[in-house]
């Protein structure tokens, strides 16, 4: 199974201006996500995809393949990951590179490492699964089956139904995605998913989990890398 590294970034950002290029802890953002994905041994080849020829002067000097540049109209708030990534097959099934799933790295969570990507690709090949996604444990306090729904403009329903699950230790364990890591086989995206309908997963350490979208975020991440 070949598969692909793809780490997509946009030069918009309206939490933190500029972010995936701006300086966290002497690096820009994006040269984490880079050097995560080239060390990783179980990517076959890691592309890079933006518009913005300043983040592709960026990843180029961090090492990574940039074999095409993204229309305008797949770089605002409003395109999906998956326009992006079925964009990016596209371009390299053109050239004759066809890859068997894609690995979608986030250039927003930095703390993700080679080690982490090659487990979960492990993972993902043992699986059978149609996708993959990194999750972090959900609080038993947050648990779905604990969660309350507003309904109508006065009442509240259970999420989960009326059954009630009165005791933490009976509860299921819920999990959030986390941001770092996906991975899709290609047929699953050309039919339009990055999840299919099975989907497997690899448990990230929450202690060590940021998704940097707000500068509260950017702070957290400041902290954990000078605490490594």
């Amino acid at each position: 199974m070949r598969i692909l590294g793809l780490i997509p970034a946009r030069g918009g950002s309206k939490g933190i201006p500029g972010k995936n290029a701006k300086l966290l802890a002497g690096k820009p953002l994006l040269a984490y996500t880079a050097e995560a994905a080239l060390q990783a041994q179980g990517l076959d080849k890691v592309v890079f995809s933006s518009e913005d020829d300043k983040l592709i002067a960026l990843a180029e000097k961090a090492g990574l393949d940039v074999p095409f540049k993204r229309p305008a109209d797949l770089a605002t708030d409003a395109a999906s990951s998956l326009s992006v990534v079925q964009h990016a097959l596209a371009e390299l099934e053109a050239a004759g590179d066809r890859y068997d799933a894609v690995c979608l790295l986030q250039v927003t969570t930095p703390m993700r490492n080679a080690a982490d990507i090659d487990s979960a690709i492990e993972s993902f090949r043992e699986s059978q699964a149609d996708a993959l996604v990194s999750v972090i444990p959900v609080p038993h306090q947050y648990n779905p089956h604990w969660v309350l729904m507003q309904e109508g403009a006065d009442r509240l329903q259970w999420s989960m139904g009326k059954k009630i699950i009165g005791r933490r230790q009976d509860l299921p364990k819920a999990y959030i995605r986390d941001g770092s890591i996906y991975i899709t086989k290609t047929k699953v995206i050309q039919a339009g998913s990055l999840y299919g309908e099975q989907l497997a997963f690899y448990e990230m350490d929450p202690e060590s989990h940021v998704n940097i979208d707000t500068q509260e975020d950017w702070q957290r991440a400041t902290e954990l890398l000078s605490d490594n």
